[in-house]
């Protein structure tokens, strides 16, 4: 009796599509006609030991699909890597440039998935091209209505906030685990008024940087696929400066800066 409830639980997980998390990649024609135009796309192999991507099998909203990022310990560093969602109308969702404290990468952002697709990350090494990712199903993220009315959203644009969410000793220093958030409505001219019906133009947080002191944590330069209200949490190595600052441009030309105190207060 005790082997068949155990094998009925089995049957059970497997099963169950909140439980399970083995969405590996699956074959794809857009990735062949892809990657050529990625840095190091064609090149680029699967390999765990050096980077890992998490995202759900079927995502709750297509709009804001988490995406985690991480190496696991004693990966060799990446300066670079290239976030793909393959079946996007804009499959460049961002090109992220790292700086040393945020070795080994743990980095967590909010993509818009507009088909069943794969969602990958191509890096390199000093000696290898690197891929990680996962198939996720969603539908209609890139046309998906913003959350709320988009004069509001844009009442609130450009207002960030920085966070300290916890922080642990490694050797002499201290490593933060932080998150990020900006206020901008990133429309990606798939979208339609509601009233009129007709397209809203695409507006998006295209580039974003941000440093310690005057050292560099992380760039991110981004296409339409970035959720509404970015929010990205990174953990990153403290260099003892005392200040994070945050520069963002969108595609209307708005510049947006702020400087936080480490503790984000």
């Amino acid at each position: 009796m005790h082997a068949i409830r155990t094998a009925v639980l089995v049957v059970l997980l497997s099963a169950a599509p909140g439980l399970a998390q083995d969405n590996p990649l699956v074959d794809s024609p857009a990735w062949q006609e892809l990657k050529a135009l990625v840095p190091a796309g064609e090149s680029a192999t699967e390999n765990s030991r050096v980077l890992l991507l998490e995202a759900p099998f079927r995502a709750a909203d297509p709009a804001f699909v988490p995406v985690h990022l991480t190496q696991p310990p004693g990966a060799p560093p990446i300066q670079a890597l290239t976030v793909v969602i393959d079946e996007n109308p804009a499959p460049v969702a961002a090109e992220i440039t790292l700086g040393p404290a945020m070795l080994p990468l743990d980095m967590e952002l909010r993509l818009r998935v507009n088909a069943y697709s794969n969602v990958r990350a191509i890096a390199t090494t000093d000696t290898a091209s690197v891929l990680a990712g996962r198939f996720v199903k969603a539908s209609g993220g890139c046309a998906a209505p913003a959350s709320k009315d988009l004069t509001a959203l844009m009442a609130e644009m450009g207002q960030m906030r920085f966070q300290i969410l916890s922080s642990e000793t490694e050797g002499t220093r201290t490593r933060h685990n932080a998150k990020l958030m900006l206020r901008h409505p990133n429309t990606t001219g798939f979208q339609r008024d509601q009233v009129t019906l007709l397209n809203i133009p695409a507006h998006f947080v295209d580039l974003l940087e941000v440093r310690q002191g005057d050292d560099l944590l992380f760039k991110i330069t981004a296409g339409i696929s970035i959720s509404e209200d970015p929010v990205f949490q990174f953990r990153f190595l403290d260099n003892g400066a005392e200040r994070i600052t945050v520069h963002a441009e969108d595609t209307e030309g708005n510049v947006f800066d702020q400087s936080f105190p480490l503790t984000g207060l």
